[in-house]
């Protein structure tokens, strides 16, 4: 279903530009995003758009940077059969980007609930049209260990995800 038929952004995952440029060219299109195996119902809402900046050390004592964008979405019923149009979403974002200094290259996620349970992280991962709709999939988010990601990334089968750090200082 990605309508590039490539995988996108960091572990396949689509970057705010990517979403955005995809978007654009569905303009009318109902937007169906789908998570946990179904689809969104048709009066969500996209209730935050927000810009982080993040500094850490990671389990393997390397220091770590990244611009994050988050879309909180609302899962509710609404009045008609017809889900946001792509356009409409897309107006949304660049109506923050007016206010707030978005990364177009930042990693998205996605903050999902229904207003009663927790919210859940996810990343876009594909996108495409699919009858008379663009439809995005959404994965759930895991955690991961940048330094083995680093490794396996650049040799083939595993070693200890933190190999050289020091004793103690690894993620297990």
């Amino acid at each position: 279903m990605n309508a590039h038929g490539k995988p996108h952004g960091q572990h396949g995952d689509l970057n705010l530009g990517e979403l955005l440029d995809a978007l654009g060219e569905a303009g009318d299109l109902p937007l169906v995003f789908h998570y946990d195996g179904r689809p969104i119902r048709s009066g969500y809402h996209v209730t935050e758009v927000k810009a982080g900046q993040f500094s850490a050390l990671d389990c393997g004592a390397n220091p770590e940077a990244w611009s994050e964008i988050f879309v909180q979405l609302l899962d509710v019923e609404g009045d008609g059969p017809a889900h946001m149009a792509a356009g409409k979403f897309t107006a949304i974002v660049r109506t923050v980007s007016g206010h707030v200094k978005l990364d177009m290259g930042a990693r998205l996620t996605f903050e999902v609930s229904d207003g009663q349970a927790p919210m859940q992280l996810f990343s876009a991962v594909a996108l495409g049209i699919r009858g008379a709709a663009m439809h995005v999939e959404l994965a759930a988010r895991p955690a991961r260990c940048k330094p083995r990601d680093r490794r396996l990334d650049q040799q083939a089968g595993s070693s200890p995800c933190c190999d050289p750090a020091p004793a103690g200082q690894c993620c297990g």
